[in-house]
């Protein structure tokens, strides 16, 4: 299927969704063309390895040997490392936050939120910091770079880059979570067996 029609990536991602559905959760995670699997020993992973080619080749879908990584002990996939230890945010992404330079008009703002936004699980009090910056983002307002939205921006960017490791969801386990709200925002932060899975708002 050539990728550059309009909707190919997201009738492929439903094809994709729609052969691997009984797996989806269990030891399979799908992303448009790129299939991870996961498994918590050698010889689970051997037959989830198995059941996930033969499922390929049944629905006749190739792939280039070249493409293939077996064995990984630990695996980067959309911008995070994921590994028995748990996720972190991927190194590159880490340094590009750390040389991202002050914004100096909205869309700026605009596209460091976005990258900010997207890692937002990782950040303790995220809104806190995130919530400043967001005015600076409407078209027509003035745009003045004050003492608050570089100290909004420098902690975001501290935050970002120190950022811990989340532990990996065990859906069989009991989660537990932290709820805080006063005049200024809300917080929640979701734990399992003592390990931050993910910070919320």
């Amino acid at each position: 299927m050539p990728f550059g029609l309009t909707n190919a990536p997201t009738t492929f991602m439903d094809l994709m969704n729609r052969i691997f559905r009984q797996y989806l959760g269990s030891f399979v995670v799908v992303f448009i063309d790129d299939i991870s699997i996961y498994s918590r020993n050698d010889e689970e992973h051997k037959e989830h390895l198995r059941i996930v080619l033969k499922t390929l080749q049944e629905h006749q879908l190739y792939a280039k040997l070249s493409k293939y990584a077996f064995w990984l002990r630990e695996v980067k996939f959309l911008g995070h490392v994921i590994s028995s230890k748990g996720v972190v945010v991927d190194p590159p992404k880490i340094e590009s936050v750390m040389e991202w330079q002050k914004p100096t008009n909205a869309h700026e703002v605009l596209t460091f939120l976005g990258l900010a936004g997207y890692y937002r699980r990782f950040v303790e009090g995220f809104s806190k910091l995130f919530g400043p910056l967001t005015t600076l983002k409407k078209k027509n307002a003035m745009f003045v770079w004050s003492e608050d939205y570089e100290k909004s921006f420098q902690e975001l960017k501290r935050k970002l880059t120190t950022a811990s490791v989340l532990a990996l969801p065990k859906p069989q386990k009991l989660y537990v979570a932290f709820n805080d709200a006063s005049k200024m925002g809300l917080g929640c932060v979701l734990m399992q067996e003592e390990r931050v899975v993910a910070y919320a708002l």
